[in-house]
């Protein structure tokens, strides 16, 4: 039987069923019935082991829906850190950071890794060569860095990612697009440079458009969380069931 795994993250959920640590067919749904469409997956196929990571809490009610809904169930945030520290993960980490980590010591075993996660935050993870977390750092993603400088700076417009832009800003509009979009990269480069011997891998929802803006050689996983979490479950199953 197949397990479930599912990422419900702040503006999206991605969900995939998984044969051990292997992922199959993966869903993406965009909308607040998160939880009915997590149930329209469960009622033609009842899964084996359900993990669940979210960025929002998970309520109790919620928890016991999602319950009747398989054999097994996890849920990984806050008040399930029991998993965490299974792994010897941090206790701060957030279960979909931990999800990549768990993936890179899988995929990429002996080598040190640096995971750039590109969402609504930019979280940069650093996994030494025997796969120990050495720590990582936080700071806002692409679209929230557009829309603080149009929240905070009330003359400035609301700007959105641009496909192109020129090296210097020649108009206000792509004074911005220059200014956030070279930022990042700056800061992308910065770290890269500070650790040429790690494996670098891109991940989350901005993940390819830095990536094709990069000269260095990268991975780009847009499952990167559902693998771990695939993991983490077949691990559960291998010595729980």
């Amino acid at each position: 039987m197949a397990n479930l795994v599912i990422e419900i993250g702040n503006t999206a959920l991605k969900a995939a069923w998984a044969e051990g640590v292997t992922l199959g067919k993966t869903f993406r749904y965009q909308g607040e019935k998160t939880m009915d469409f997590i149930l329209s997956i469960t009622e033609k196929e009842r899964p084996d082991v359900m993990a669940v990571v979210s960025a929002r809490p998970i309520s109790p009610a919620e928890e016991e829906s999602l319950r009747a809904q398989c054999n097994h169930l996890m849920v990984l945030d806050g008040g399930h850190l029991e998993y965490l520290q299974r792994y010897g993960i941090p206790e701060h980490l957030s279960y979909d950071r931990a999800s990549s980590i768990m993936a890179v010591r899988y995929l990429f075993k002996g080598k040190p890794c640096t995971i750039f996660d590109f969402g609504t935050t930019l979280t940069i993870d650093l996994v030494d060569a025997d796969g120990q977390y050495r720590g990582g750092n936080i700071s806002p993603g692409c679209r929230t860095r557009f829309k603080a400088l149009n929240r905070y700076a009330k003359a400035l417009p609301l700007v959105n990612t641009p496909q192109k832009f020129p090296q210097e800003g020649n108009s206000l509009q792509s004074s911005i697009e220059s200014g956030v979009i070279s930022g990042i990269m700056f800061e992308i480069e910065g770290y890269i440079r500070q650790l040429p011997g790690n494996v670098v891998v891109f991940t989350g929802g901005d993940a390819i458009y830095f990536a094709k803006r990069m000269k260095y050689s990268l991975f780009v996983m847009s499952n990167l969380v559902l693998m771990g979490m695939a993991i983490m479950t077949n691990d559960y199953v291998e010595k729980n069931i």
